[in-house]
């Protein structure tokens, strides 16, 4: 019998729900993590992860979890998940080295028998092309010798309503025999199982999914931008339109988008087209407007400002909420950092307040932060709301900012409030 049912690679936030909701099905479970420090902490009891509480770490603990360090325990392990980040380089192209350097640790660890799955969000073809020959440089053949498989992640930090035993996982397997089995992995903690015909498959399912997200903020941003100038208020048409009950889903403008998908994923999608000799055009359309929504918003600050006869330069900017999404602490890909950074280009003083971050910084340079609300919004030329966080009194920023931009569109828009 081998020593653990599981064993995840890369303790974040994909790995860290996996783990805990295998550990909470009655599962062995082991996660191997190559920073001591996420070890030390995870062993003693404290989380770094916001869906994960100290006390649900307590439970996996006394469940049996344990992180380590040893690359040993993939050996004794039955199935071995990869969870390591995918991020891109900076010529906009994927980075797989995690990946790979995952994948051939668990190639030396290899046992015949043992399933492995990736769950890193990539390219299609990268589970064949990429982890398999790595795999196979054991001696061991894929879908003769062990299992292989990709099912890819679908974690939404800071969702109360859907979590990974709720979601539906999709599952691809190099053969039908190696999808079967890594299927009947996850049912033993998942509700719902969807089985595709192949890897490929499966890792485009992902990138579909949020190169839908992408392309439809890119829409309602582009929109948002002429329909300021038109003098329409979108976010009332927006609303409006959201009451048919079919052929229309609502997105929202907002200052840029952020986190480990969004902004990543479909700059995959776009590499895999480019391979094939032409351009992805309608991703890198999304893509351009997405990413120049932080500088429009500083033109947005820049001209609140000028209307009351005031310049950005000298004048004091309170940022409320720098995470990418509300109610967390995640700053992957925040479009807070671009819109900062325009903004102390020219000259502004900025203060920022989050409740969920305790420190921030900008190209290395600290940006002060004031826990008192209201304090920093009295205090704040223009008040500038780029998170909606549960914690923010918004009618403490109605009522007592001086000039208020609100990006999310939750405050009510007057003499001294705009909306983007």
């Amino acid at each position: 019998m081998t020593g653990y049912d599981l064993a995840v690679i890369g303790l974040g936030y994909v790995g860290m729900p996996l783990a805990k909701e295998a550990t909470a099905a009655g599962l062995r479970v082991v996660g191997y993590e190559v920073d001591p420090r996420k070890v030390d902490a995870l062993n003693g009891g404290r989380s770094y992860i916001d869906d994960l509480t100290d006390a649900d770490l307590e439970h996996m603990l006394a469940g049996g979890f344990r992180a380590t360090l040893d690359e040993s325990v993939l050996a004794q392990s039955r199935t071995i998940v990869i969870c390591v980040p995918t991020p891109l380089d900076d010529d906009h192209r994927p980075d797989l080295s995690a990946v790979e350097g995952a994948t051939a640790t668990v190639a030396k660890n290899l046992t015949a028998g043992s399933l492995v799955v990736l769950e890193s969000t990539t390219w299609p073809g990268t589970t064949d092309e990429v982890a398999r020959p790595l795999l196979e440089s054991s001696g061991l053949v894929a879908g003769r010798d062990f299992h292989l498989a990709f099912s890819p992640e679908r974690i939404d930090p800071g969702n109360p309503k859907f979590g990974l035993r709720n979601t539906p996982k999709v599952v691809g397997g190099y053969t039908d025999a190696c999808r079967d089995v890594a299927a009947a992995f996850y049912a033993q903690f998942i509700e719902q199982v969807v089985p595709v015909s192949g890897t490929r498959e499966a890792e485009m399912a992902k990138l579909l999914e949020n190169t839908y997200r992408h392309v439809n903020i890119a829409l309602v941003n582009e929109m948002a931008i002429f329909c300021d100038e038109l003098g329409i208020n979108l976010w009332e048409s927006i609303e409006a339109a959201a009451t048919k009950p079919f052929g229309f889903q609502k997105f929202l403008p907002g200052p840029g988008v952020g986190g480990h998908c969004i902004p990543v994923d479909p700059s995959y999608l776009s590499y895999t087209v480019r391979k094939l000799g032409y351009p992805f055009r309608f991703v890198e359309l999304a893509q351009e407007i997405n990413e120049r929504m932080p500088s429009y918003v500083v033109t947005r600050v820049q001209r609140l400002l000028n209307r009351h006869k005031k310049a950005v330069n000298g004048s004091r900017v309170a940022l409320l909420g720098v995470t990418y999404k509300p109610d967390i602490a995640d700053e992957r890909e925040t479009p807070a950092l671009p819109v900062a950074r325009g903004l102390l280009e020219l000259g502004a003083e900025l203060v920022f307040v989050d409740p969920h971050v305790k420190q921030w910084q900008v190209d290395g340079t600290a940006v002060p932060r004031e826990e008192n609300l209201a304090k920093a919004v009295a205090e704040a030329d223009v008040t500038l709301l780029l998170q909606q966080h549960g914690a923010f009194d918004l009618a403490i920023v109605e009522d007592h900012g001086k000039l208020v931009l609100d990006t999310r569109g939750v405050l009510a828009e007057g003499e001294r409030v705009e909306r983007l």
